[in-house]
């Protein structure tokens, strides 16, 4: 029978349907830098970076959002990215869109495609401020005396991605202020209560805003004084419980930048956009039914897929692709929804006339097919989802609970999803999920799930693992949710070899842990700070390309270098000492002997009977070559010929017993 894939692919050309159709759909990502304009963003500070410079939290924010759209343009080609400014009384023209937003806020940089041009005059923007200090204050004049209300920021940044951004992409703002109290006065709750407001409309259009605040060590930003009361929840509490108005998780994610320095660090790591690998219901019990989102936690990031360019006489112009199927004969293209899937079953016409020759009337022909004898079975794309899926709609279904010391460390052999409630596609999600989640952790208990993520996948049993928010000092938190681990079939599993090699002696070893000890990372392995090299040079040398720069590859910083210097300031003598040890133990000085494998020899052997059974049968052509000469040999009959000559031989043999 041919491979199950040969005959079970169904559209290669075609997206596996998804049930969250915004993830599929929105593949474009849209950032809109909202920078504040006010007096503290265009104080001149003393640069941390070069003498006798100096430069403010303005030029800061604007460097960092020319560096994102730089290694966007490489990564993502496709992704808008648009800049907008608050508390500033410079205004657009009429024919701008910026005369369309609120007062008090002004759009630099329109939402549009990705170009070097727009990312040129940005740099042009930056190195003019560089020469002339008070450049950003003339060319961007901060409102004096009060700030604009931030409902109306807002409001403005919801209209520019309403008019501006595609409706299917993925949308957010990056809010960058060092202005923790911008609203003060009698007018200081009703501002409050606006801003919120329309910060619910902005999320409720798909927006996710991502605030960015800066701190410094003479003006602290406090979160409490204003944004605490705007910000939405995000973390697992239910409306009715009473939470500790000072605790910073009750908040939206915020990063507080306590160095100016580390903005761009922070904005790189949320430049990805979190999007939802699906969106299915959750099956807790008969017709008890919550909603759910999956996320991928790990995701390689890879080089960017090779584009087609066709020359057109608007310009030249991405070529998309596309499979057509035609039919060999009259080279006309074929109706895919009437294409059929078969396997090939192999073998003579007569042998699977034998096989399937034989109908019963105990199958319903309503659902299954009869096949004539001879006749190879088709099945529609319908047919083939269903044999994938089970019959299934996709869907996460709780089976059970068991201790979560009975799950294995070995049962892990695929990675991970996790999954977090969706409020908005069935109310008291969150409160349901918590309950759960709450249960299994004080409970010490794992779930059991049945998991079909989408349409065209294979369902799968999963193991799901309860995980509680934890914050650490410097802001981030893993969030409260379940990781959906798919358990492997029994014969996923093998077996390794143990090979037993020469232990080091007791004096090495401890010889060895001063050394080993001084090299520990003991804070955690920073994943985000070693980028894969190969990648961080490619889309360097794009980069260079893309803005006609000249790029020398000498001047690559690879960071997974690793810092022999450092490490040998750190270990000192300790390596010498466990390398004298080293010397003095005769087991190091063995060199085990390379096996080489042994190429198994083919199962010749062949049992008399069932030789027989075959020459009753009349079947002896369906032995090899090789059994029908190992048969002969051990009858002391010649082996030499054809296989029709051996068949023949064997016969003989047969009929004279």
């Amino acid at each position: 029978m041919a491979p199950y894939d040969d005959w079970n692919r169904i559209e290669e050309d075609e997206e596996e349907e998804l049930q969250d159709v915004s993830w599929l759909e929105g593949k474009r990502d849209v950032i809109l830098f909202c920078i504040d304009c006010s007096d503290g963003m265009l104080e001149l500070y003393e640069d941390p970076e070069y003498e006798d410079a100096q430069t403010c939290h303005l030029y800061t924010a604007l460097d960092a959002a020319m560096q994102i759209q730089k290694k966007k343009i490489i990564v993502g080609p496709t992704d808008q990215v648009g800049i907008m400014f608050f508390n500033t009384t410079r205004r657009g023209e009429k024919r701008e869109q910026g005369s369309e937003i609120k007062k008090g806020t002004y759009l630099y940089q329109q939402i549009g495609p990705l170009n070097a041009a727009s990312i040129q005059g940005l740099i042009k923007l930056l190195n003019t401020f560089r020469e002339d200090n008070e450049f950003l204050r003339s060319e961007f004049p901060p409102v004096e005396g009060k700030y604009i209300a931030m409902g109306d920021v807002f409001t403005s940044a919801n209209w520019i991605l309403r008019d501006g951004a595609p409706k299917t992409a993925t949308k957010r703002v990056f809010l960058i202020t060092n202005q923790d109290d911008p609203h003060s006065g009698s007018e200081k709750k009703q501002l409050t209560t606006s801003a919120r407001t329309t910060l619910v409309d902005l999320t409720q259009a798909g927006v996710v805003v991502e605030p960015f605040f800066i701190s410094t060590d003479e003006h602290p930003f406090d979160v409490s004084k204003f944004y605490r009361d705007v910000l939405l929840p995000s973390n697992l509490v239910d409306d009715d419980e009473q939470t500790d108005p000072s605790d910073p998780s009750v908040t939206n994610e915020s990063i507080s930048i306590s160095r100016i320095e580390d903005l761009l660090a922070q904005m790189r790591f949320h430049e990805v956009p979190k999007r939802a690998q699906f969106s299915v219901p959750f099956e807790l019990g008969q017709d008890f039914i919550i909603g759910v989102k999956g996320y991928g936690l790990v995701t390689e990031q890879k080089k960017g897929a090779y584009r087609y360019f066709a020359e057109t006489d608007d310009g030249i112009k991405v070529a998309e692709s596309r499979t057509l199927y035609v039919n060999a004969l009259n080279d006309k293209e074929i109706d895919k929804s009437k294409m059929l899937f078969g396997m090939d079953l192999g073998g003579d016409k007569d042998a699977v006339a034998q096989a399937g020759g034989k109908t019963s009337s105990r199958y319903d022909p309503s659902v299954m097919r009869l096949v004539k004898p001879g006749d190879r079975p088709f099945f529609n794309s319908e047919e083939v989802k269903k044999f994938r899926t089970l019959g299934l709609e996709p869907g996460i279904k709780l089976l059970g609970f068991k201790d979560s010391k009975s799950l294995q460390f070995e049962d892990n052999v695929k990675h991970s999803q996790f999954i977090y409630p969706d409020e908005l596609s069935y109310a008291g999600s969150k409160r349901t999920f918590s309950a759960l989640l709450q249960s299994l952790v004080t409970k010490k208990k794992i779930g059991l799930v049945r998991v079909l993520t989408r349409r065209n996948a294979t369902p799968a049993f999963c193991a799901m693992i309860p995980q509680v928010e934890k914050s650490d000092e410097a802001g981030w938190s893993e969030p409260a949710g379940f990781h959906i681990i798919p358990l492997p079939f029994a014969d996923d599993i093998r077996q390794a070899p143990i090979q037993k090699a020469h232990r080091a002696e007791k004096t090495l070893v401890e010889a060895a842990k001063p050394w080993i000890q001084k090299l520990t990372i003991k804070s955690g392995y920073p994943v985000d700070t070693y980028p894969n090299p190969a990648l961080a040079y490619h889309n360097e040398q794009l980069q260079a390309s893309a803005f006609r720069e000249e790029y020398e590859p000498s001047d690559f910083d690879d960071q997974t270098k690793p810092a022999f210097d450092l490490m040998h300031k750190k270990i000192g003598n300790t390596i010498q000492t466990w390398k004298e040890e080293l010397a003095k133990d005769e087991s190091a000085d063995i060199v085990a002997e390379p096996t080489t494998g042994n190429k198994r020899k083919a199962d010749t052997s062949v049992d008399e009977a069932e030789i027989r059974a075959k020459y009753d049968d009349k079947t002896l052509n369906k032995l090899r070559v090789d059994q029908l000469k190992e048969f002969l040999k051990s009858r002391s009959l010649p082996v030499s010929g054809k296989k029709a000559d051996l068949i023949e031989r064997v016969t003989d043999h047969f009929d004279s017993r």
